[in-house]
């Protein structure tokens, strides 16, 4: 899954592409991030980018995109990516069309927080206003006042994102005022809609019913029809088992009585022959 994720400042993007990334096991990638490691590592890029950034002065866009071009390709961005702060302009856009393009990448979708900027204002003001009777301190690029500036950079420069991503069907909407919890559901389910990521949860496997229909099933029936003929023939071994046992022995009860009935004769006809010669 590969998205961007568009939205004024204080819309909870940061929020959301967490959640995103620990849900599908994807990145999340900050253009600034990726700068100050490519400046770290020495590659090519980031010598080019750190004379610039040490300066004080904006990264170009061809150097942004080179950067891109190396992260996406290490092995952690193979089940997708999540970018963040880039594209912030149309050019940037197109340029990393024709990144995703070369290296035979498609991105999946655009998902745009939309919120009322009215309501950000009023949302930071009383932020500031509990952080202050707390007796915390206030960072500086967390006032009305910078917030209203950065608004005003975002509707000139990215707002017009949502236009060119719209006409390529890429953009899909989320209502940003919900509560967090009800934005990332709304998240999944477009992205799901869409087929960016598997709406089915994993199933645990079935348990296998006697009489099923599937393969399981059969084997059941045949494993069940063995049984039971198994344990007829057993019913009729035994049973001839015990007719063989009880043959024996009523023919030996006859022999017996047999043997005995000769020998009481012969023993009468000794005693009646003893007795004639006496």
């Amino acid at each position: 899954m590969r998205i961007i994720l568009l939205g004024p400042p204080g819309s909870g993007k940061g929020t959301q592409a967490q959640r995103l990334v620990q849900r599908y096991r994807i990145i999340q990638l900050s253009t600034g991030e990726m700068l100050r490691a490519a400046v770290a590592a020495g590659s090519p890029v980031g010598l080019r980018a750190k004379d610039i950034m040490a300066g004080g002065g904006l990264v170009p866009d061809d150097i942004v995109v080179g950067v891109i071009a190396d992260r996406i390709e290490q092995p952690d961005a193979r089940n997708g990516f999540i970018l963040d702060g880039f594209p912030r302009t149309v050019p940037q856009a197109e340029a990393l069309d024709d990144l995703l393009k070369h290296k035979h990448m498609k991105l999946d979708a655009v998902v745009e927080l939309r919120v009322n900027e009215s309501a950000l204002l009023q949302r930071v003001e009383t932020r500031v206003a509990e952080m202050r009777a707390r007796g915390e301190e206030v960072r500086v690029d967390d006032t009305p006042e910078v917030l209203t500036k950065r608004l005003a950079t975002y509707r000139s420069l990215t707002e017009p994102l949502i236009h060119y991503y719209s006409e390529r069907r890429k953009l899909l909407t989320v209502d940003g005022m919900m509560t967090i919890e009800q934005v990332t559901r709304e998240i999944g389910r477009i992205l799901a809609a869409i087929g960016a990521v598997d709406s089915t949860p994993a199933k645990k496997p079935a348990p296998v019913k006697r009489g099923g229909t599937g393969t399981a099933g059969k084997a059941v029936r045949r494993g069940s029809r063995s049984s039971a003929v198994g344990s007829r023939s057993a019913k009729k071994a035994a049973k001839a088992v015990r007719k063989v046992g009880k043959r024996p022995a009523k023919r030996s009860k006859k022999a017996a009585r047999k043997v005995g009935r000769k020998v009481a004769k012969k023993g009468a006809r000794r005693v009646t022959k003893r007795r004639a010669k006496a």
